[in-house]
């Protein structure tokens, strides 16, 4: 297993608007961390959208949050998509690197880390997704009637539950990710 930390959105802008964002925040700083203690890649990816968007290019909001700790060694992916590898570099840095396996977290879990997931199984990757390392918006979907929580382990039984015939996806808590040099 060669892999590589995948950090979904975490922008300034949306840390207040996901469920326990600066508690997430800090769960994957410490992933960053360790990963790089392992010679493991971390990578950003950084949303942009439209200009007058939530997610203006040019809107301070838009940089990655400071709590995640990033280095000048970590790599910043943009993107303008829910899915992480349409549109970006991310499938050729990774292959160039010849990652096989991406150790996922992020926001929001109901669009870009779920988009990314699938997305990196279809493209024949395997997916450990932090169980605890990704968050929905703090309200949950009032809609659906989910609370945050329920919209976490929806997702993580679904993706983890899912049959693809490129990669797997697996769990696994925070805690418990342990990185190894490639």
């Amino acid at each position: 297993m060669k892999a590589a930390l995948v950090i979904v959105d975490m922008q300034e802008v949306l840390i207040p608007l996901v469920w326990q964002g600066v508690e997430l925040a800090g769960r994957i700083a410490a992933l960053a961390r360790d990963a790089r203690q392992h010679g493991v890649p971390v990578i950003a990816v950084q949303q942009f959208g439209p200009s007058g968007s939530m997610f203006d290019p040019g809107s301070p909001g838009t940089r990655l949050s400071a709590r995640l700790g990033l280095e000048p060694t970590d790599v910043v992916l943009p993107k303008t998509a829910t899915d992480s590898f349409y549109r970006s570099d991310l499938a050729e840095f990774l292959a160039a690197r010849e990652v096989d396996t991406l150790v996922l977290t992020g926001v929001a879990t109901d669009y870009c880390v779920d988009a990314t997931a699938r997305s990196a199984l279809s493209h024949g990757l395997d997916v450990l997704l932090v169980s605890d390392g990704h968050a929905p918006a703090a309200d949950g979907d009032p809609v659906a009637g989910l609370t945050a929580e329920q919209i976490i382990d929806r997702h993580n039984r679904i993706l983890s539950a899912a049959i693809h015939p490129g990669g797997t996806l697996s769990l696994r808590a925070a805690a418990d990710v342990v990185f190894r040099p490639g």
